[in-house]
């Protein structure tokens, strides 16, 4: 059996025990999110994207007139709009203020367009130092410090994570090893400058502060109490310093909650910005199964199922002791393999059930999006059309 094959044994074994005893559906929904003016928003959109992470200027791919006729066709009124601290700081304590022009382009884009703009500081596998990934994003190369072991991209893509020299950047970086304590004082304050940036300007509704969080060698629920949480109360910190309006999105523990395995251990965090609390959760959806290649059809369709009704039941109950709304900051899949479409609309189904908004994951042409290859509207396209034009009412599936 090779390795990726024991890894999707074993934690599909895992799952089936999980998804066994579902919880009870929970009727009292977080409180919702509201835009800047304090109206009720339920953000529904796509991830833009997964093309600037191998574009040269860390740009996605839509021009003005996509995202005009993403708004036009979809009703999106939203987007999550990665960034990358590798690009935001280039060099310790440089900020590069031209690749934030750039973002600032895209922002007036989405805005005229009528979304409201939520950036996402990326990374994946930690960042374009890693062997092989020839990436933006994540943390720059001088932030990198891998003390000489294996790095290398691994396939599937997710085992990256276990590479000893990537775990030991990660470890690096929560202060696991105590040697690098200023690697997460410049991502602090390289947040505060971004923060800074857009703390007047009203098209941008939030920041989502680190995309699917790896504790590298510190395990649940430690790596969330112990390190995760202390990093975001003080990048909230800082961000309030210079931006008391924005809304801040935080992510649970990727591995684990992602898959409905586990719940989120975030404790409580503390908006010291005046009234009430601007913090928002933003857990990402990923089915094991689905994640693992397997198609929304028979046994794994039914299952599945019983994983989404887990995972929001988890996440929901998560919002609520948190005290904050929720998004689900990322879900998706091919959507070209048979029951695909089904998956995605069981998704917003319960997604309207529980009052709660989205982003799909990403906008990019090809099977995942709602674009053909060749730039035509793709299936998915109704699909979450349809979503965005029904209301509260809808019945789930």
């Amino acid at each position: 059996m090779t390795h990726r094959r024991r890894w999707t044994t074993t934690l599909a074994a895992f799952a089936l025990t999980l998804t066994a005893a579902t919880p009870a559906w929970a009727t009292d929904n977080p409180r919702p999110l509201t835009d800047l003016d304090g109206n009720p928003l339920i953000p529904h959109g796509f991830n833009n994207g997964h093309s600037s992470k191998d574009s040269p200027d860390a740009m996605p791919w839509t021009t003005p007139a996509d995202i005009t006729a993403e708004a036009d066709k979809i009703g999106s009124n939203s987007v999550r709009l990665l960034i990358y601290w590798s690009k935001v700081e280039p060099e310790p304590g440089r900020y590069d203020d031209a690749y934030l022009d750039d973002i600032t382009e895209r922002i007036a884009a989405y805005d005229r367009a009528g979304m409201h703009v939520v950036l996402d500081m990326h990374q994946d596998l930690w960042g374009p130092a890693v062997t092989g990934t020839g990436r933006n994003g994540g943390a720059p190369a001088w932030a990198s410090h891998f003390d000489g072991l294996p790095a290398t991209l691994q396939d599937p893509w997710p085992l990256t994570y276990l590479q000893p020299g990537v775990m030991r950047a990660f470890d690096h970086f929560w202060g696991t090893t105590g040697q690098h304590p200023e690697l997460a004082e410049h991502f602090t304050a390289a947040w505060q400058h971004v923060a800074q940036r857009y703390a007047t300007d009203d098209r941008v509704l939030g920041y989502d502060l680190f995309n699917e969080p790896w504790g590298g060698s510190v395990p649940w629920p430690f790596f969330e109490k112990n390190h995760l949480a202390p990093l975001y109360q003080r990048t909230i910190d800082a961000i309030r310093e210079v931006d008391p309006t924005r809304w801040i999105f935080v992510e649970p523990q990727a591995f684990g909650v992602n898959q409905a395995l586990i719940p989120s251990a975030l404790p409580e965090l503390t908006d010291p910005r005046p009234g009430q609390p601007r913090l928002a959760y933003a857990p990402h959806l990923y089915p094991l199964l689905l994640d693992t290649g397997q198609s929304y059809t028979g046994i794994t369709r039914t299952l599945t199922r019983e994983t989404l009704r887990k995972w929001f039941a988890d996440n929901t109950a998560t919002a609520r002791r948190l005290n904050m709304p929720m998004v689900i900051g990322e879900f998706g899949l091919d959507a070209t393999k048979p029951g695909a479409l089904d998956y995605v609309d069981d998704v917003l189904a319960e997604a309207r059930r529980a009052g709660v908004g989205w982003w799909y994951w990403s906008n990019d042409p090809g099977t995942w999006g709602p674009y053909n290859p060749d730039g035509t509207w793709a299936p998915l396209a109704d699909h979450v059309a349809a979503s965005t034009r029904c209301t509260l009412n809808c019945a789930p599936r």
